[in-house]
């Protein structure tokens, strides 16, 4: 607080975080200057509240057919504000106007995985993730789109063939699989000789 008249005994200390443990300490002032510090006060914890800081770096994606996976960064623990903190992961597929609700209970936790045989791959999903403690639910973070999982690739590569170069080497061409919505990229080829 600012300096208090030298004939009052009583501050109110305000703009402090809910759910902290704080000590004080009380300092006399004069026109020569500053006294020493009091001794501190016994620790005290302001009362819980509704927590208003929502997880950051909402993503996700990856995962296997038929999974949606969703990250973000944790919350800290000095913005918990209170006991029974945990996440509240909402989703819905793109286009969509039902949301689906999940609690994840766990204050480290950063991940969620919905698992669900009607997810196409690569399918977008709009996500947000909010937060709750025992004083009940607070601040849901801005949506982000993630996408489901892929499938592996439905197609063999066409046109192979080999070409002797040398008497211990032969080189093998292919033409590439198409890009496919339903089964994502393709990251790399196989190839096998007998």
């Amino acid at each position: 607080p600012e300096v208090i008249n030298g004939r009052t005994h009583k501050a109110t200390v305000v703009d402090l975080s809910p759910w902290v443990e704080y000590e004080f300490r009380v300092v006399a002032s004069n026109g020569v200057g500053i006294g020493e510090p009091s001794r501190p006060s016994a620790l005290l914890k302001t009362k819980a509240a509704v927590p208003v800081v929502a997880p950051t770096n909402i993503s996700g994606g990856g995962g296997s057919r038929s999974e949606l996976v969703i990250t973000w960064e944790p919350v800290s623990e000095e913005l918990q504000n209170g006991e029974g903190f945990g996440y509240v992961v909402m989703f819905r597929p793109l286009g969509s106007t039902t949301w689906t609700k999940a609690v994840v209970a766990s204050v480290e936790s950063s991940k969620y995985i919905y698992r669900n045989e009607s997810i196409t791959p690569l399918s977008p999903f709009e996500v947000k993730v909010g937060v709750y403690n025992n004083e009940g639910e607070g601040t849901l973070s801005s949506i982000s789109i993630v996408y489901s999982g892929e499938d592996e690739p439905q197609m063999a590569p066409a046109g192979a063939s080999a070409l002797s170069v040398s008497a211990a080497a032969v080189e093998v061409s292919w033409l590439p699989i198409p890009w496919n919505r339903h089964t994502g990229r393709v990251l790399g080829y196989e190839v096998r000789g007998w």
